[in-house]
């Protein structure tokens, strides 16, 4: 538990929440970052090498080192946290989780809360990026086209709505050929203060995924196919990428193919 005092020292808290909300109350050390600030949709080889780039920089400032545990939060077990570990994923730093129930859970087992600010720690981050778990736009166009030998499944996390063309975020609306539509939401038990759903559960949810296939997520902007990648890797999927750009990248590609619904 993060209130445990012998990680003092050893644990860096972030909380991934807006600005306004640290300020009304967060747990105590913790630093803050919004990483729904953080949106990025182009997967080119030159867009990738710029997202290194910010999110070292970014890291850097958190303080992250080989032997710091990294601790993300947000109100509950949600995307913005989960953005925060799979970032930590991508960056070799794999000693880093979310805490489970976000600051909801923190506040129903009465722990301390403070509204001072605290400072990034800084540190210069020398990890290198891991490619296994991030997809761009050429990976997620090859797997449709089957023009690979790896098989791969195609899991699109945001709502029906979204999958189906009926709510539009993007030039285009509707999905991406063969995708299956498995709503990030169903991860979360928001009867249990927004905690995720026991493991039996989440295995019910994702029996249709093969774990021998190689999984990519996505969704709007890489948010909540993040927390589905947390999930799939609790589950023991060993092949887990998710598609950075997602919808905001292929929706908005006139050239890319769609599909939806007949609306």
């Amino acid at each position: 538990m993060l209130h445990n005092s012998n990680l003092a020292g050893q644990t860096i808290v972030v909380d991934t929440r807006p600005l306004g909300e640290y300020l009304d109350g967060h747990i105590p050390g913790a630093i803050n970052i919004d990483l729904m600030q953080f949106h990025w949709i182009d997967t080119s080889r030159i867009g990738i090498m710029q997202f290194n780039r910010q999110m070292n920089i970014l890291f850097s400032n958190l303080g992250l080192t080989d032997t710091k545990f990294a601790a993300f939060y947000d109100n509950i077990s949600g995307p913005s946290s989960s953005r925060g570990v799979w970032l930590s994923h991508y960056f070799s730093h794999l000693n880093a989780s979310i805490l489970d129930g976000g600051l909801g859970e923190w506040k129903a087992e009465g722990l301390e809360i403070e509204k001072e600010t605290n400072a990034f720690p800084h540190s210069k981050l020398s990890t290198p990026a891991n490619s296994e778990v991030l997809a761009d736009l050429k990976m997620v166009k090859s797997s449709i086209m089957q023009r690979s030998a790896k098989k791969y499944a195609l899991l699109d996390c945001r709502s029906e709505q979204e999958f189906d063309g009926r709510v539009v975020r993007a030039l285009k609306r509707g999905h991406i050929p063969r995708a299956i539509n498995i709503d990030w939401s169903l991860n979360i038990d928001r009867e249990k203060n927004g905690k995720f759903k026991s493991i039996s559960d989440l295995a019910e949810t994702y029996s249709r995924i093969s774990k021998s296939d190689e999984v990519i997520t996505y969704c709007q902007g890489g948010y909540r196919a993040a927390n589905t990648f947390i999930v799939l890797k609790m589950l023991g999927y060993k092949k887990v990428r998710m598609y950075l750009g997602s919808w905001g990248e292929w929706g908005n590609k006139p050239d890319l193919p769609v599909e939806k619904s007949n609306l």
